[in-house]
C-alpha cells in the first residue's frame, strides 16, 4: 500500500527538508515520529528539497506499508505527536507507482516581504523597507515565461542535470503594506525563488533594467543575477499532482 503524507512546517528550526547528518530536518523528524506510531521502519520519499528556514503551507512525501492503515486515526495521531511546527494535513491512499516527486506537475511558492518593522513578522517575512517599482517588477516576471534555462538563477555546483523549468505564473501584489511574490513551475532549481526575488528587488530599485535583466537569464551565470534573499520569507505553497 503507498501513501502519500500531506503536511505543512515551519521551517525556522530546521536545517531544510532533507536529511542532514548533523542538523535537524523535517523528513528525519517525520520519519521518526512514523517509524514509532507505525512501529515499523519508514523512509518518506518527499516532492523536493526546501532549503534550511524555508516554510511549506503544503508539502508532500509516500510511504509504502504492507497493510492498509486508518488514514483519520494516524492523522490524529501523528498531530499529537509531532512537534508544534510541523502539521498533518491528511493521509493519501495512492496508487502503487505514484511517486511525490516525479509525478508533480506543478509547485507554486510565495516570498513575503513585510515593508514597516513588525515585530511580529520578523521569522515569517522579510522585512525590507525601501520603496520598489512593483510595475517594473511585474514586467521583468512576464519575461520568465519566455526562456526555459535558469541556469542563472540557481545554486552553483549542483547535482541537477537540466536547468530547464517551465514558469507557468509569476507576479507581485501589494497587500497593504506587504510584498507578495508568487511563482509556480513543473520544478525549481535550488536557491531559484530566492535568486529571483533578490534580482527582482534590483529592478524594484531601478538599479538593473529589464534589458540587463534578459542579459542575465541568457549569460546563464549566477555571478550576474541579483543576492539571494532570507529563506524564512519563502514558502512552499502548493503541489499539485493529476491523480489528487
Amino acid at each position: 500500500m503507498r501513501y502519500f503524507l500531506e503536511f505543512a512546517y515551519k521551517g525556522t528550526n530546521y536545517h531544510g527538508w532533507q536529511y542532514q547528518p548533523n542538523a535537524s530536518s523535517v523528513q528525519e523528524t517525520l520519519n521518526n515520529a512514523l517509524s514509532t506510531i507505525l512501529k515499523q521502519e519508514i523512509d518518506l520519499v518527499g516532492a523536493g528539497r526546501t532549503d534550511a528556514g524555508v516554510h511549506a503551507k503544503q508539502m508532500f512525501a509516500h510511504f509504502d506499508l504492507e497493510e492498509p492503515i486508518d488514514v483519520d486515526y494516524y492523522v490524529a495521531k501523528l498531530n499529537s505527536f509531532l512537534p508544534k511546527d510541523i502539521a498533518i494535513l491528511k493521509i493519501h491512499l495512492v496508487h502503487q507507482e505514484a511517486h511525490a516527486r516525479f509525478d508533480a506537475t506543478k509547485r507554486t511558492y510565495e516570498y513575503l516581504i513585510h515593508t514597516t518593522k513588525d515585530a511580529f513578522e520578523s521569522d515569517d517575512s522579510w522585512y525590507y523597507h525601501n520603496l520598489l517599482n512593483l510595475d517594473l517588477m511585474n514586467a521583468a516576471c512576464k519575461t520568465l515565461f519566455n526562456y526555459i534555462d535558469f541556469e542563472c538563477f540557481s545554486k552553483v555546483h549542483t547535482d541537477v542535470n537540466t536547468f530547464n523549468c517551465k514558469v507557468y505564473e509569476a507576479y507581485w501584489q501589494q497587500i497593504d503594506s506587504r510584498l507578495v511574490f508568487t511563482i509556480s513551475a513543473d520544478r525549481f532549481l535550488r536557491n531559484m525563488v530566492r535568486a529571483i526575488v533578490g534580482t527582482m528587488v534590483n529592478i524594484g530599485l531601478e538599479k538593473v533594467s529589464l534589458q540587463e535583466f534578459i542579459t542575465i537569464i541568457e549569460g546563464k551565470d549566477r555571478n550576474k543575477a541579483g543576492f539571494s534573499v532570507p529563506s524564512h520569507g519563502l514558502y512552499l505553497t502548493k503541489v499539485e499532482y493529476p491523480f489528487l
